[in-house]
């Protein structure tokens, strides 16, 4: 994320002074739930800092809603691009993970929704489907303002938001979260289990109906889709366990909720986030495209 500050401030620079620094997260942070990207996030972040820098920020009664708004706007463009790349992405795409823990160079706004579950759901939306809930439902814009990032009707951007929260409300009955002391347990217990090579400890671990889930991007070998059941997600751990053997597992905290980090010769070859109900693992995603771990 760099090191939070914009270039040096000049006359009207100093007019969004403070406002900027603590509103950037909120910025950022819309623009990471809206696209799942780091890198693209931190792209809308410096292009709203510019805009905001070249305007005339004391007219502007609610600075926080106008930077979302400019943010969202940027990342709505970047979000209709994306889908056409998503289209031709080789193999599953997963969110580029967010450090989000005490130790991590940003602190935006932590909830559920930039949870990995959270962004393969809004996922499944339409662009601006998408736009209309983080707007609404996550930053408590009005529908006025959304309309206007939308080119849409006030009764629109409520139709949207409405179909949207609907979608995502079915979706979230399908994988409840786990309370934090339940993950941390389950994740220390496979850790054990994937370092010593347990197959019946994985199997253990895992929900029979368990789905596996890696995102190389072409960039780094990967299954190019999911890999279902129990038994064979957990064969498939401990033949990929034997052949790369990481220095180390860490427990770290990836978009709001504890995850595992995994670094060889002092680089990290992947970040793992993990779908848990009842105790069982029931999706397993791990990212591995060196592309979306640079930042980690």
């Amino acid at each position: 994320m760099g090191d939070g500050h914009a270039p040096g401030p000049s006359g009207r620079e100093d007019v969004l002074g403070a406002d900027w620094e603590s509103h950037r997260p909120a910025v950022f942070g819309v623009a990471y739930r809206l696209l799942g990207s780091v890198a693209d996030a931190e792209d809308v972040t410096q292009d709203v800092w510019l805009r905001a820098a070249g305007a005339d920020m004391r007219d502007v009664g609610d600075p926080r809603a106008w930077l979302v708004t400019v943010a969202a706007r940027r990342s709505y463009d970047v979000l209709k691009s994306a889908r056409f790349r998503r289209e031709t992405y080789v193999g599953p795409w997963l969110p580029e993970p967010l450090l989000t823990g005490p130790d991590a160079s940003e602190q935006v706004l932590v909830d559920e929704s930039v949870g990995s579950a959270m962004l393969l759901i809004m996922e499944e939306l339409s662009p601006p489907e998408r736009v209309a809930f983080v707007l609404h439902d996550v930053f408590g814009l009005e529908f006025g303002r959304i309309a206007e990032v939308l080119d849409v009707s006030v009764p629109g951007a409520r139709q949207l938001a409405s179909r949207a929260r609907r979608r995502v409300a079915k979706a979230r009955q399908s994988m409840p979260q786990a309370p934090k002391a339940e993950r941390e347990r389950v994740l220390a217990v496979f850790r054990a289990a994937y370092e010593a090579g347990d197959l019946a400890g994985l199997v253990r671990l895992l929900h029979p109906d368990a789905v596996y889930v890696t995102d190389g991007g072409g960039k780094a070998a990967a299954a190019r889709k999911p890999i279902h059941g129990g038994e064979r997600v957990a064969e498939v751990m401990v033949r990929v366990g034997s052949q790369w053997r990481p220095d180390c597992i860490d427990l770290v905290e990836v978009g709001g909720e504890l995850a595992l980090v995994f670094r060889r010769e002092g680089r990290v070859y992947s970040v793992d986030t993990l779908q848990i109900t009842d105790g069982l693992i029931t999706a397993y995603r791990r990212v591995i495209n060196p592309d979306k771990l640079s930042h980690v």
